[in-house]
């Protein structure tokens, strides 16, 4: 007797411990969603200097700042110390003061932040003062999510020097007419100064109308 109510004493505990566990369990849960996924695009990919990059940023959090890091590889030959210039053979020489200074382009950044919008999106430019690979990484301030991206920078275009025929003037089917113009009014004053001197002449023989 005692045993049987040992057992139902048990069971009794146990259905009392599992009602909460169960009452939980059946309440509904809230809906569980994936991180954004956070991107960065550099458009186009590659560009000529001079030009301009877009940069585009997706998936910070909202109206968070983004720390945004430019990296460059590739970049040319490193110049000379001031005051020396390189010769051809990769050794230099010292060059004297002169009286005039070149103003130098203000050289593009290599950190700076922008603020995302509402939707954690943001729309930047960059223009690069120098040719290589570029590496752009973006990082939210607030999320700590990060996002890269590439580009390439071409050296400009050479300016190509007109060819040698381009500075000629103007010949072929452009003057024909006035060349046929030219000749036929030619031809004709040879037929009236020849006609004017058989004249003549007819008049001094004495063979003119009398």
């Amino acid at each position: 007797m005692r045993l049987s109510r040992i057992i139902m004493a048990l069971t009794v505990g146990l259905a009392v411990a599992a009602a909460p566990t169960a009452a939980g369990a059946a309440q509904p849960q809230p809906p569980v969603y994936p991180p954004p996924v956070t991107k960065l695009t550099v458009s186009p990919p590659t560009i000529r200097l001079g030009e301009t990059y877009t940069l585009k940023g997706t998936g910070f959090d909202h109206n968070e700042r983004v720390d945004i890091h430019v990296g460059i590889s590739g970049l040319p030959q490193a110049a000379p110390a001031q005051g020396t210039a390189r010769r051809s053979d990769g050794t230099t020489m010292a060059l004297a003061n002169v009286s005039y200074s070149q103003a130098q382009p203000r050289p593009a950044p290599l950190e700076f932040t922008v603020t995302v919008d509402g939707a954690g999106n943001f729309t930047g430019t960059y223009r690069p003062n120098r040719p290589g690979r570029y590496t752009f990484t973006a990082t939210g301030e607030t999320s700590d999510r990060t996002a890269t991206a590439t580009g390439t920078v071409l050296p400009p275009k050479p300016h190509r020097p007109p060819h040698k025929d381009e500075n000629l003037p103007v010949t072929g089917a452009s003057l024909s007419t006035p060349m046929k113009l030219g000749g036929g009014l030619a031809g004709a004053g040879v037929v009236l100064l020849l006609l004017s001197l058989a004249w003549r002449r007819r008049g001094r023989l004495g063979m003119g109308p009398r």
